[in-house]
């Protein structure tokens, strides 16, 4: 029998306790990896708290995984013992729908979160099918490289299937976990850059980060102020924000697109729409390839996360100071430490 060791909730909000489990039979095109360090996101704690839907306990979170590859199932391709690999929000895919077949199988309707219905990287191992363990570049430091796999893609994706070009004006909206990501990849994607935060604290740090200047997201004045002066707009935040103000500072023909979980419903008027040609729009984790290609931009322009480190351990403080909204940006858990 295979013991893999992790930590585990057993209850909406509850302290993770250590849970040693048996992971099964190792799928035949699956990778079995030593898990090096693994980031702390959102996400996990909404399945910690059953924030989206019922969580079913215990569950292991951890979904944005470094490690080293141990073992390899006998029809998995294209990995090998001893290589170093990143794993995201998804583990596995049919492979053969029409998304799939397409190159999109993160759309695939029967995609295989890494945290949902299975155990993930808050553990000394864990697995997933090949061409979801995405090999890391070797100038990517795999200390900080966790949270490229949810955060990264997740703000990347955008970028690419809406053609931003370098001479389009950006904005970004909330400057966190996703948000200064995605403010470095727009400036090194050559766009003029906004940040909008609620935060006074963060208008200095957005601009560390690359931003051009900095707007209020919750003032209205200032908003109204920067009315119809961005191509783009990427919303990185859950919070209810005062939508029609935010379309406001779009551009004709500009869009507003979602990549934070906003669980209360959007009011907005469709005039502010129709007249201008705005659009909305959202989109989740990215495919393999485009998680390759994000990993392969952050190699090339040396961007990386800004992280605070924890050991795994101390997972509940790790996820406390999560809960706190006082991370800068994103959490890691060591799982050698």
């Amino acid at each position: 029998m295979t013991t893999f060791h992790g930590w585990a909730a057993h209850a909406s909000g509850a302290p993770l306790q250590p849970l040693s489990f048996d992971p099964g039979p190792m799928d035949a095109e699956d990778v079995e990896i030593a898990v090096e360090y693994c980031g702390v996101c959102h996400s996990d704690l909404a399945m910690v708290d059953s924030e989206w839907f019922p969580t079913n306990y215990p569950v292991v979170p951890g979904h944005e995984v470094v490690g080293t590859i141990v073992a390899v199932g006998p029809q998995a391709k294209g990995r090998a013992v001893g290589q170093r690999v990143g794993v995201g929000w998804h583990s596995k895919s049919c492979l053969h729908c029409h998304h799939c077949m397409g190159g999109e199988q993160n759309l695939c309707g029967t995609r295989q979160p890494t945290i949902i219905g299975r155990h993930g990287g808050f553990a000394d191992k864990m697995r997933a099918h090949w061409s979801w363990a995405i090999p890391l570049p070797a100038t990517l430091d795999p200390v900080s490289a966790g949270p490229l796999m949810c955060g990264g893609g997740t703000a990347f994706l955008p970028f690419v299937v809406h053609g931003i070009k370098p001479t389009d004006r950006v904005g970004v909206v909330g400057i966190g976990g996703l948000g200064h990501l995605a403010v470095k990849f727009a400036k090194a994607w050559g766009c003029e850059v906004t940040a909008f935060t609620s935060s006074p604290a963060k208008r200095q740090e957005a601009l560390l980060l690359g931003a051009h200047r900095t707007v209020s997201s919750v003032d209205v004045a200032e908003l109204k102020a920067f009315a119809g002066q961005l191509d783009f707009l990427l919303v990185t935040v859950g919070a209810t924000l005062e939508w029609d103000a935010l379309l406001a500072t779009l551009a004709p023909k500009g869009r507003m697109h979602l990549v934070g979980v906003v669980t209360q419903a959007m009011s907005v008027r469709t005039s502010g729409l129709l007249s201008w040609q705005r659009s909305i729009s959202a989109s989740p984790t990215p495919s393999p390839a485009m998680l390759g290609q994000m990993l392969a931009f952050c190699a090339r322009h040396g961007i990386a996360p800004q992280v605070e480190h924890f050991a795994l351990s101390d997972v509940n403080a790790a996820l406390d100071h999560l809960r706190s909204g006082n991370a800068r940006y994103r959490v890691v858990l060591d799982a050698r430490a």
